[in-house]
């Protein structure tokens, strides 16, 4: 028996599913209907073979026919993914991710997301046999502008609302480190949005540093931030690339796309 190359691409064993596959792929390349003799060109299956499965699909509503002769992706496929797109968690998709990052650098990882005001600690990836670490409580709050990840959803808001923020909290500070100026916070919000990271210089915790990156949905919208929790001295810079791709990920498990891939 002839073993499968490990590296090649996995097929489906069963022939019509794998011409189904090539069908709605054809049909996901196009915006609008495509002809039968197209599609048929295009997979290079023989017309009334083509014509038997897209009617199968089409009965299944995976495909329509919005005229005789032409076919679509149908209504079904838009359904199922709107199920799998409330079935995803943030939490589900990250906890994986940020063990595997919390491996690389032996410093604790946060998952966290903004509630009001606040950002709320949701998940957290750190080693009990680990040395002198700074481990975030699940369920602890803190306020957006002391915190490294509550600056990424400040810096993605309008210049009105963060105004309204400062007014609303009066920016008190926890430390000396802390920013309670508003002229100061939007410069550091400027910064946030320039290079797509922020940091938290012992603002919240005198002798805790930490950096964050951000989490977005298929919608582009920001929905968490991932931080670096560290002594002060301790904070390396070569974690940061580590840090923004670990958010990458997490985000395409998400169904988020970079800019240059949907350029691409």
């Amino acid at each position: 028996m002839r073993k499968r190359d490990p590296g090649a691409p996995a097929t489906p064993t069963i022939q019509v599913i794998e011409r189904m596959f090539s069908l709605i792929d054809v049909l996901a390349s196009r915006e609008e209907a495509v002809s039968l003799k197209e599609i048929s060109e295009k997979t290079g299956l023989h017309p009334s073979t083509t014509h038997r499965i897209l009617n199968d699909l089409a009965t299944g509503r995976f495909v329509d026919r919005p005229e005789a002769g032409s076919y679509r992706l149908g209504m079904r496929l838009l359904e199922l993914g709107n199920l799998v797109k409330g079935r995803l968690n943030v939490r589900d998709a990250a906890l994986t991710p940020m063990r595997e990052l919390h491996k690389l650098i032996q410093q604790p990882v946060n998952l966290s997301m903004r509630q009001g005001d606040e950002i709320v600690y949701i998940e957290r990836a750190y080693s009990e046999r680990s040395g002198m670490q700074v481990v975030r409580a699940i369920g602890g709050r803190a306020p957006l502008h002391l915190t490294s990840v509550g600056k990424l959803f400040l810096a993605a808001d309008d210049a009105q609302r963060v105004r309204a923020y400062a007014t609303r909290t009066g920016l008190a500070g926890h430390t000396r480190n802390s920013i309670t100026q508003l002229p100061v916070l939007e410069r550091e919000l400027a910064r946030a949005r320039q290079y797509g990271m922020a940091r938290d210089n012992e603002e919240l915790e005198l002798g805790v540093r930490c950096m964050a990156a951000g989490i977005y949905d298929d919608q582009s919208r920001l929905v968490a931030g991932l931080s670096i929790s560290s002594p002060a001295d301790r904070l390396d810079e070569s974690w940061l690339n580590k840090l923004q791709a670990t958010a990458n990920e997490i985000s395409s498990a998400l169904g988020h796309k970079s800019s240059s891939a949907r350029a691409a």
